[in-house]
C-alpha cells in the first residue's frame, strides 16, 4: 500500500523516537538495542526494509526470552517472519505452559494460534485439566464471539486422559458444552473411551485418548548388588542418558514408583545393610529430593504401584527381630497404602502368600503381583490381586 502512496504518514505506525534512530542508523552504522526499543526498532525495520536491524533486534530478543515475554515474541515473529525466534517462543511457550496458559497473553491470542498451542504433540503438560481450563477460559473471555469455537478447541484437549471423576462431574455437566450439540458428541466420545481404558476393554485409538510426546518421562535408577545413589533421566529427543540430582541416601534393592510428576523410592537396603522404612520423593519439576512419612514396615526387595493415586507397597523381605545384616529370611504377606495428599501409611488386605521380587502392577482398578519368590525361595508361580473395592 504504501509503494503506491505519493505520500506516507508514520504517525500511527512508528514512534518519531524510532525513527530518528534508525535515520541515525542510516548516516552512522550504529543504533543501540535495548528492552525498550527492542521491540518496536523491529516492526519499523521490518517494514522500512532496515533488514539488519530487524535481523539484529531478533537475535537481541532471542537472548532476552522468557516464560514472561514468549507469547508476545511468538506474535512478533509470526507478524515479522523472525524464523528463528518463533521457533524458540514456541519451545518456550511449549514447555511453560502450565504458567503461560493462565496469563493475560494467552487468553488475548488469536483463535488458530490457540488451537495450534493446544494441539500440540509437545505440549508440556502433567494434567490435562490444565488443557481442558485454558481453552475454557479462552472461550469465556469473550464469549459472545467465541464461543461458535468450542467444538474446535475441545478437540485440541485429550478429553479421555482427564480423571474419571473430573470428567464425569465437571466436563459432561458444563452448560456451555451442553449447548452445543458438536460439542457434546465430543464428551460423550471421550467418556466412552474413558470407560475403555478404565476397563481394558481393547485398543483405543481416539485422538481423545493420545497421550502427548512429553508427558511422560523414562527414569534409571538404583540396582540390586551395589549401594546406588544415582538418578538418570533417559532423554529420548537428545537420545542420550542425563544424571539428575542424586538419591540423599545411597541403597539397593528398593523399589521405584511414579504418581503423577513424582518418583517414590521405598525401603530398600541402606548403608548399613540394615533395612530401612525410609521414603524419598523426587520431584520431576523442580528436580529435589523430600523426605515422605516412613512406610509401617521396614522391607527391601517389594514391588510398588499407584492405584488411584495412592502408591502401594507388596511383600519383600524384612529383617528377623535384632537381626543384623539384614536377612531374606522372613518374607512378606503385608500391604501398604499411601495417600500422599495426607502424607499418611495405612495397612490394606495382606496377600494370600509371602513373596518377594513380585511384578506389581495396576490394571482395570485393580492391583496385581505377578510371581516373585517365596517364602521357601521358590519361584512362585502365581498370580494374587488386590481389590480396593
Amino acid at each position: 500500500r504504501e509503494s503506491q502512496a505519493s505520500e506516507v504518514d508514520f504517525r500511527d505506525s512508528i514512534h518519531p523516537e524510532v525513527l530518528e534512530l534508525l535515520l541515525d542508523y542510516a548516516y552512522s552504522s550504529r543504533v543501540v538495542i535495548n528492552e525498550e526499543n527492542a521491540e518496536s526498532l523491529l516492526e519499523a525495520g521490518d517494514m522500512l526494509e532496515f533488514q539488519d536491524i530487524r535481523d539484529a533486534c531478533a537475535e537481541f530478543l532471542e537472548r532476552n526470552l522468557h516464560p514472561s515475554n514468549c507469547l508476545g515474541m511468538l506474535l512478533l515473529s509470526d507478524a515479522h517472519q523472525c524464523t528463528k525466534l518463533s521457533e524458540l517462543s514456541w519451545g518456550m511457550c511449549l514447555s511453560n505452559f502450565p504458567a503461560i496458559c493462565k496469563t493475560e497473553d494467552f487468553l488475548q491470542l488469536p483463535k488458530d494460534m490457540v488451537v495450534q498451542l493446544l494441539s500440540h504433540e509437545e505440549l508440556e503438560t502433567e494434567d490435562e485439566r490444565l488443557v481442558y481450563e485454558a481453552a475454557l477460559n479462552w472461550i469465556n473471555y469473550d464469549l459472545e464471539r467465541r464461543h461458535c469455537h468450542l467444538p474446535e478447541l475441545l478437540r485440541t484437549v485429550r478429553l479421555a486422559l482427564l480423571p474419571a471423576i473430573f470428567l464425569m462431574e465437571n466436563v459432561s455437566t458444563e452448560e456451555l458444552i451442553n449447548s452445543q450439540a458438536k460439542s457434546k458428541e465430543l464428551v460423550d466420545e471421550a467418556i466412552r473411551c474413558k470407560l475403555k481404558i478404565l476397563q481394558n476393554d481393547g485398543v483405543v485409538n481416539s485422538p481423545c485418548a493420545r497421550p502427548r510426546k512429553t508427558s511422560h518421562a523414562l527414569f534409571l535408577l538404583g540396582g540390586q548388588t551395589f549401594m546406588c545413589d544415582k538418578l538418570y533421566l533417559v532423554d529420548q529427543k537428545a537420545k542420550e542418558i542425563i544424571p539428575k540430582a542424586d538419591i540423599p541416601s545411597p541403597r539397593k534393592e528398593f523399589s521405584a514408583c511414579a504418581i503423577g510428576c513424582k518418583v517414590y523410592i521405598t525401603g530398600g537396603r541402606g548403608s548399613e545393610n540394615g533395612v530401612s522404612k525410609d521414603v524419598w520423593v523426587y520431584d520431576t519439576v523442580h528436580e529435589e529430593w523430600s523426605k515422605a512419612a516412613p512406610m509401617l514396615i521396614a522391607r527391601f526387595g517389594h514391588g510398588s504401584a499407584e492405584l488411584k493415586h495412592c502408591l502401594y507397597v507388596v511383600g519383600g523381605h524384612t529383617a528377623a527381630t535384632g537381626c543384623l545384616p539384614a536377612s531374606p529370611s522372613v518374607s512378606l504377606k503385608q500391604v501398604e497404602q499411601f495417600d500422599p495428599v495426607t502424607n499418611k501409611w495405612t495397612m490394606v488386605a495382606p496377600l494370600r502368600e509371602g513373596v518377594s521380587n513380585a511384578a506389581v502392577v495396576s490394571v482395570k482398578l485393580k492391583l496385581f503381583a505377578f510371581g516373585g519368590t517365596s517364602v521357601t525361595h521358590d519361584k512362585l508361580p502365581k498370580v494374587q490381586c488386590y481389590d480396593p473395592q
